[in-house]
């Protein structure tokens, strides 16, 4: 059992001293991490990414939750930064819809040169769970906390090649949904 593994679990039955021991084990690479998330945001994105790796810090230690390992740990703090940025996403287009506008004509240029819409790629994919919640789960992992095929593979229980299968298939529907 890993050391982060060993914290965790002794964080889930109550001691806090260990979330404290936890968290300059993770650091690091939670802040890369949040850094991959970053490098796909827009250039100006008001939010970096301590920013993020600290405001998920926050709401995770709200929250009980019934740690396996490490894997399972960065899954989680994956999915609360990504919920992290689309909130923040959401909050931009908001206002940008209210202080934007542009003639029609200009529109499709305009589109074409903004990065990938987290708002649409978080739509997409949790309706894509909503019918195969696996390959969501696989590609959460994989692209959102930065988990390589094997360790997806060792977190879900399932083979290395069953997550190539799937994330080319994942990848394909979404590709489909977002064009």
């Amino acid at each position: 059992m890993s050391d982060v593994t060993r914290l965790l679990h002794e964080w889930r039955s109550g001691n806090h001293d260990a979330l404290d021991q936890l968290i300059p084990l993770v650091y690091d690479d939670l802040r890369r991490l949040a850094g991959h998330f970053m490098r796909r945001e827009r250039s100006e994105h008001t939010l970096q990414p301590t920013a993020l790796v600290n405001e998920a810090y926050l709401r995770l230690t709200g929250v009980k939750v019934a740690w396996k390992d490490r894997a399972h740990f960065f899954a989680v703090f994956a999915r609360l930064m990504r919920r992290l940025l689309v909130d923040h996403a959401r909050a931009h287009h908001r206002v940008k819809r209210e202080s934007q506008k542009i003639p029609l004509d200009e529109a499709q240029e305009v589109l074409a040169k903004l990065p990938v819409d987290l708002v649409a790629l978080d739509q997409a994919l949790t309706q894509f769970a909503t019918f195969d919640p696996r390959k969501a789960e696989i590609v959460e992992l994989h692209f959102f906390a930065g988990l390589s095929n094997e360790e997806v593979a060792g977190a879900l229980g399932i083979s290395r090649a069953t997550v190539q299968r799937d994330l080319r298939l994942a990848k394909a529907w979404l590709k489909s949904q977002l064009q």
